[in-house]
């Protein structure tokens, strides 16, 4: 009986560590090409506010460590007024900007309390 109780043990453990490692105790990504961990260790390895995850189906996904949405909705107008585009209004998730009469739209949802994930079309540096 103890060596049963000390197998269980020993898997719950494993397991645990397993789940914990991979981060698969976080949400599901609308990202198909990028594990959960991936996009952990990519923002924990970046200094910067904003860091870009990859390119995928034309848009380019980003993610911030904030868990206030308006603190990161400032950050993004921040990057995004680089390229020549003014912020217009916020709507929903939406973030909408003009340039030279061209529309961006760039949606942003938490994905755990603690970060934003950020869809930017392919529009943002024409």
């Amino acid at each position: 009986m103890k060596k049963l109780l000390l197998a269980i043990g020993l898997m719950i453990v494993f397991v645990g560590a397993f789940v914990f490692y991979n981060k698969l105790y976080y949400p599901s990504l609308p990202i198909e090409n990028m594990s959960k961990k991936e996009v952990i260790e990519k923002l924990n390895n970046s200094d910067e506010k904003i860091v870009k995850l990859l390119n995928e189906n034309g848009q380019q996904w980003y993610i911030i460590s904030e868990r206030n949405i308006s603190i990161a909705d400032e950050i993004i107008k921040e990057m995004v007024s680089q390229y020549g585009w003014v912020f217009k209004q916020k709507d929903g998730n939406g973030l909408f900007f003009e340039k030279q009469g061209e529309n961006l739209i760039i949606s942003t949802q938490m994905w755990t309390g603690d970060y934003v994930l950020v869809k930017i079309p392919p529009t943002l540096k024409e």
